[in-house]
């Protein structure tokens, strides 16, 4: 009897890699066209309509750089962890601490020059951020709880903490019942790019990108950590400071996502607000395993990934499609090419 089985590779079949991500994307856009045609659109114009809001317009290009700058944060946040195989899944926790942090700055020291107020708030949100991570750290080493369970139930924590200071002490009293703060004032507020609608808060993820790169190039403490992710037996093997790499990568991670959350309070909504709240840390996971952890293809996939969000809310908008019909279209072309990287480490071959 014939049958068939994943049979690892000698070698990950690189090459071969941007063939199956374009397979998986049209698999998975074929399945969304039938999804279409099923509700009485039609596809070809659904479909049209997704490239349109993606890419075919300046405004969709400015929509998807803007949407990417705090996914592309979270990333490279929780890749950094990743490459320890400590698995954060709290950058949606930690981007919501670091908007609280920015905005305690921006509401405590309204009068601070632009020049002080702004690392200030970047300080606050990395503090904030990186303490958020840390706890699951301590919790992971001291008592081996589980860090994927920890991380992801804090973010639960952290949604509710920024919902409790907006529905409370810091709501603004002129925002007729809105869950709001106050405005913060122009110190507080990262400037845009020229005359487009693109704010400096693109230049932060260039620098860290960079900066990042470099570190885990070049560094002796980035070598480090590259080994201690080989496992903690061959970090103690290699006498390498285990527990302090865990709780370094870890309080990296939150900062970043930290950050991540300080820019869009104050660059795209200029105060705290729940609707920030968006899912960036929970994309972030996904630009992370399919960019394999590397700060140029999470800068890629962050890109993509943003502009399938404008698309798929442009064709909400033109097609009058439900909004969980967005959700699932998304979800398709997630699983698709995730399913699809599969084929990059395994081989499908035949057996008796």
């Amino acid at each position: 009897m014939l049958g068939y089985r994943l049979q690892k590779r000698d070698e990950p079949w690189n090459w071969g890699a941007p063939f199956i991500v374009v397979g998986a994307l049209v698999l998975s856009l074929g399945a969304s066209a039938l999804l279409l045609e099923l509700q009485g659109k039609s596809a070809v114009e659904g479909l049209f309509v997704l490239w349109q809001g993606s890419f075919g317009a300046s405004w969709a290009l400015e929509d998807a750089l803007l949407k990417s700058i705090p996914i592309f944060l979270c990333a490279l946040g929780v890749a950094t962890a990743f490459r320890m195989q400590v698995w954060n899944i709290g950058a949606e926790g930690q981007f919501a601490l670091g908007a609280i942090g920015a905005t305690w700055a921006a509401l405590n020291f309204p009068d601070l020059p632009g020049y002080l107020l702004m690392p200030l708030m970047f300080i606050m949100a990395a503090i904030f951020g990186g303490f958020w991570a840390y706890i699951p750290a301590i919790l992971r080493l001291k008592l081996k709880v589980n860090e994927i369970i920890s991380t992801l139930m804090l973010n639960y924590i952290a949604i509710l903490l920024l919902e409790y200071l907006v529905f409370g002490v810091w709501k603004d009293p002129k925002s007729f019942g809105f869950p709001i703060t106050p405005e913060f004032t122009s110190n507080a507020i990262i400037g845009q790019i020229g005359t487009s609608r693109l704010h400096w808060g693109f230049a932060v993820c260039v620098a860290a990108g960079i900066g990042m790169w470099a570190f885990m190039r070049y560094t002796r403490l980035g070598f480090e950590i590259k080994v201690a992710g080989e496992g903690e037996r061959v970090s103690m093997y290699s006498r390498l400071p285990y527990g302090m790499l865990t709780i370094l990568v870890m309080a990296v991670s939150g900062g970043l996502a930290g950050w991540a959350g300080c820019i869009e309070t104050s660059a795209v909504v200029n105060r705290l607000q729940p609707s920030i709240m968006v899912g960036y840390g929970y994309t972030a996971i996904v630009v992370a395993w399919l960019a394999r952890l590397h700060p140029l293809y999470i800068a890629i996939s962050a890109y993509l990934l943003a502009a399938l969000r404008v698309g798929v809310e442009n064709l909400q908008l033109e097609l009058q499609v439900p909004a969980a019909f967005g959700s699932i279209m998304e979800g398709l072309i997630l699983m698709s090419v995730l399913a699809g990287q599969m084929l990059v480490t395994y081989k499908i071959t035949r057996k008796k």
